[in-house]
């Protein structure tokens, strides 16, 4: 049964085909629906640097907050009701896994640029990191 999907973005184009793919799949199921983005900077850890500057802070802040406001308007332009939420976290993947386990999602979507192995390789891959954790199904488009 599929009751609660996580849909984890980035502001990718990646993300906004997963964020239709999700929308599309709540719809289909009636299924819960949250949109999810990790921040992995802190504003206290951040002021601790010689780079702190609160204004790109603040600007990656409502970067984030704009990509969570445009996957919510797809959906409710889907009559899909969904929720949107941020998480800290330096691992990536720990972070929406772990979320998922916590708040008992049964799925993931997220998205991927396609990447070849070798790409993957000197980039890392967090659908690969994702993937290799104990994971509720992850669909990847």
């Amino acid at each position: 049964m599929m009751d609660k999907i996580l849909c984890a973005i980035d502001g990718s184009k990646a993300a906004i085909r997963a964020v239709d793919f999700a929308v599309g799949m709540a719809a289909k199921f009636g299924a819960e629906l949250q949109f999810m983005t990790v921040s992995t900077v802190s504003q206290q850890s951040a002021s601790k640097t010689t780079f702190w500057d609160s204004r790109l802070f603040e600007a990656g802040e409502r970067q984030i907050a704009k990509e969570l406001h445009d996957a919510r308007e797809v959906a409710r332009k889907h009559d899909v009701a969904a929720t949107c939420v941020t998480v800290s976290g330096r691992d990536i993947a720990e972070a929406i896994v772990g979320y998922a386990q916590e708040h008992g999602y049964d799925h993931i979507v997220m998205g991927s640029t396609g990447h070849t192995a070798f790409g993957r390789l000197l980039t890392g891959s967090v659908v690969d990191e994702v993937l290799a954790r104990k994971h509720p199904p992850v669909t990847v488009v």
